[in-house]
């Protein structure tokens, strides 16, 4: 174990859907001990339990079988460690499939683990209280797909002490991913707060790819980032105390400065001083920044306190189907005749066809993606009528692309490009469950 040079990591994705050459670049001249893809957000699990249910075998990130078979020889041959989510709701499978890759590429030696025990559904029941809408689970009158727990770091040393070359997981926290090959890099201990909650901040600066690197941070004219067709994927040169230099490839587009890090360590974070983790309450209030260099920010001081009791549960429902309708207006008076448009469709879905649900009306380009927070200039002269509602049923849902539809004959004036789709829905939820009650599980595929 060589704690005295920086361990470097890097992100292979940020999303479910992130690209994937920046990970290659990362993988081919990063030198890098370990690459993370984190891919998995409240609703991807949420369909990914879908999936599943309609095919055993799947339930696992879409990309997984294109990503590894990219980035599987490039890793093998660097010694970089892969460290992944897009086990989704299948972790068990995605590990076989990744094996079953690796074989038919010809790569041998290689180790893949699957890290699962994250599905706790056996732990929730009717009387689960749920966060969000304040009531129990059995009054939401909706059927539970499935109920996945946070886990954290002491899910994924197994895999790493066993010496797995891939390491794929279902729900495990975000910066979790990242603070557990440092963790048993430099050998930290599980009590040791402060330097989790150190590494918890890097793992927490680097868990959504380019947003660090300038993606999220781009606007022309008052935040400038050069090159960002090309934006990289950022990597951190970690320190033995919890200190790091985040940096990016230098070939690569997009920008690192303390703004971006700023703005990346405060996503999400709704109290500083207590980021609560399944490894720790990380301390992000003391946190210093400091150039180091070009595309090169140095992050110290970051701390930590005891770890929560509870995890965090995601609970998964079905949410039936999603029917979404959309016509334009332009020219004069284009915002007044599609808001009328919106009226009419309002209207008859509640005399006409007794709708179950609200229907979302949006004028995209009036106010649209505000709502009521804020009412811009009604003068807009191309405007698009967004017609949306939730339904229990495909029938139903189709009622409402009819109504949308209609309008382009029943008026008002003017109303082109029609456009309907209608696609299953998922909703979520969240609760906690007793840390002592969640156990990971860990299974070696050899390719």
């Amino acid at each position: 174990m060589d704690t005295q040079n920086a361990y470097r990591i890097g992100t292979g994705a940020g999303f479910s859907s992130d690209r994937l050459e920046p990970a290659l670049d990362l993988i081919r001249h990063g030198r890098l001990d370990a690459i993370v893809f984190e891919c998995v957000g409240e609703r991807t699990l949420a369909f990914g339990h879908r999936d599943r249910r309609t095919n055993p075998a799947r339930g696992y990130n879409p990309l997984l079988e294109r990503r590894m078979r990219a980035v599987l020889p490039l890793c093998q041959a660097a010694g970089t460690r892969i460290i992944t989510n897009m086990g989704v709701a299948n972790p068990r499978a995605a590990a076989q499939r990744t094996a079953e890759i690796a074989t038919e590429l010809g790569l041998t030696g290689l180790k893949v683990a699957a890290v699962t025990g994250d599905e706790v559904s056996h732990l929730i029941g009717p009387d689960t209280p749920l966060l969000e809408p304040g009531c129990r689970l059995s009054e939401t009158g909706r059927e539970m797909l499935a109920a996945n727990a946070y886990l954290g770091i002491d899910a994924i040393l197994p895999a790493i002490e066993a010496g797995a070359d891939v390491i794929i997981t279902g729900r495990v926290a975000d910066p979790s991913l990242f603070l557990a090959p440092m963790a048993h890099h430099f050998a930290w201990q599980p009590d040791d707060w402060g330097t989790l909650g150190a590494g918890t901040a890097i793992g927490h600066l680097l868990e959504c790819a380019a947003q660090v690197t300038g993606g999220y941070f781009a606007d022309p004219g008052h935040k400038d980032v050069p090159g960002l067709a090309n934006v990289g994927f950022p990597l951190a040169e970690v320190t033995a105390d919890g200190g790091a230099v985040i940096t990016k490839l230098e070939s690569s587009g997009g920008l690192v400065s303390q703004r971006t890090v700023k703005e990346q360590l405060l996503y999400e974070v709704h109290d500083p001083s207590a980021y609560l983790t399944p490894d720790v309450s990380a301390d992000f209030s003391r946190v210093q920044l400091a150039d180091a260099g070009r595309d090169r920010v140095r992050i110290e001081q970051a701390g930590g306190a005891q770890r929560p009791e509870q995890l965090k549960v995601t609970v998964a429902f079905d949410g039936g189907f999603l029917a979404e309708a959309e016509i334009s207006y332009a020219g004069p008076g284009a915002a007044g005749r599609a808001r009328m448009a919106g009226d009419i469709v309002a209207e008859r879905m509640d005399r006409l066809h007794g709708s179950n649900g609200p229907i979302r009306i949006d004028l995209i380009g009036v106010s649209a993606l505000h709502a009521s927070a804020v009412d811009y200039p009604d003068d807009a002269q191309d405007v698009r009528l967004r017609c949306a509602m939730r339904a229990s049923s495909e029938d139903e849902a189709e009622l409402l692309l009819w109504e949308v539809e209609a309008l382009l004959c029943c008026g008002p004036a003017a109303g082109g490009g029609y456009r309907g789709h209608i696609t299953p829905s998922v909703m979520t939820y969240s609760a906690f469950v007793e840390r002592g009650d969640v156990k990971p599980r860990l299974e070696i595929l050899p390719a």
